[in-house]
């Protein structure tokens, strides 16, 4: 049987910042307790994650430089879906992508031979750098050899994204309905939040959670696979994944999974659960032609198949948890 939500909730708050109001929280979280008689987290027989990815001001707010078109209705959603199931949700996971001004894939990165920054969403290949289409501003073979590298993975081409997710910067943080909660849940259920941060390396992407598109770049070691993170989502007996964007950050931190998992532990391919209804894509750039691989919702929604034929479970934010 569902749970009621808490008095403090709102669904319209999740597209709004505000101070969170820890105090309300706090005092809601031991009366919602010992009003429905949960119990703490640790004395769960299946343990279930909830594994939110990049629910960030930066993608999940209005305004915000990489606003997600649906994230509000996504973080609704996947709130309701974690306030019904608190009393069986043993542990949150949140990832927090996290930047600074001078990234590869921010546009000081680069300019054109009149020395203008790209505009956001230039895709910036490696033929473009060869032919000083543009340039980049630091570490020029470096840069070079990360496009070459990421273009031979045959995952993306390099994209100059706006600013976004700064360090800092109010676009950096949780939602705050969200980070209210992580912080309901953790004292409802005893249950510290887990929170994982990716993307600060100057030289790399780091769409995945787990790990970054490229991790070597001419010899310099610019990350690896956080097996530390891998373990503890795997340690579950069920892992539901929400966030944005489904057609990035989302998608790459799933395909990581299912290929470790493969390697590591196939039978368990079946714990991870997509809430298929709290995520969304980020639309194609207005190319034309555009490209196949920048087709962002047709990539995703081809991937996700893929994921769902090699067993994860793709699911409703509405339906019930089995057993």
């Amino acid at each position: 049987m569902a749970l009621p939500l808490p008095r403090f909730h709102e669904d319209a708050r999740a597209g709004q910042l505000y101070l969170e109001r820890a105090a309300e929280i706090s005092q809601e979280a031991r009366r919602y307790a010992e009003a429905n008689r949960i119990r703490p987290a640790r004395e769960d027989g299946v343990r279930i994650a909830a594994f939110g990815i990049d629910v960030q001001v930066a993608f999940c707010t209005p305004g915000a430089s990489l606003f997600v078109q649906g994230a509000v209705e996504d973080t609704q959603r996947a709130l309701r879906w974690l306030y019904s199931n608190l009393d069986r949700v043993t542990g949150l996971v949140f990832s927090l992508d996290t930047h600074r001004a001078f990234q590869i894939f921010h546009p000081s990165w680069w300019q054109d031979a009149e020395g203008k920054p790209p505009p956001p969403l230039t895709p910036i290949t490696a033929a473009d750098i060869r032919s000083g289409r543009w340039r980049p501003t630091r570490h020029p073979e470096e840069s070079l050899a990360y496009c070459e590298r990421l273009e031979t993975s045959g995952k993306y081409t390099l994209t100059v994204w706006p600013y976004h997710a700064l360090l800092g910067g109010l676009s950096h943080p949780l939602v705050p309905a969200v980070y209210e909660a992580s912080l309901f849940h953790a004292l409802v259920r005893d249950s510290p939040t887990w929170f994982e941060i990716k993307g600060e390396h100057p030289l790399t992407e780091n769409y995945s959670v787990l790990s970054p598109e490229v991790t070597e770049v001419r010899g310099q070691k610019v990350g690896e696979f956080n097996s530390r993170l891998f373990e503890h989502l795997l340690s579950f007996d069920r892992v539901y994944v929400f966030g944005q964007a489904k057609s990035h950050c989302v998608l790459s931190t799933l395909m990581d999974l299912r290929e470790h998992i493969q390697k590591k532990a196939p039978e368990k391919m079946g714990r991870i659960f997509i809430l298929e209804d709290a995520m969304s894509s980020i639309p194609a750039p207005p190319l034309d032609p555009l490209p196949p691989s920048l087709d962002y919702p047709r990539v995703a929604d081809a991937a996700f198949r893929e994921l769902q034929q090699a067993g994860m479970r793709v699911v409703k934010s509405t339906e019930p948890l089995a057993p």
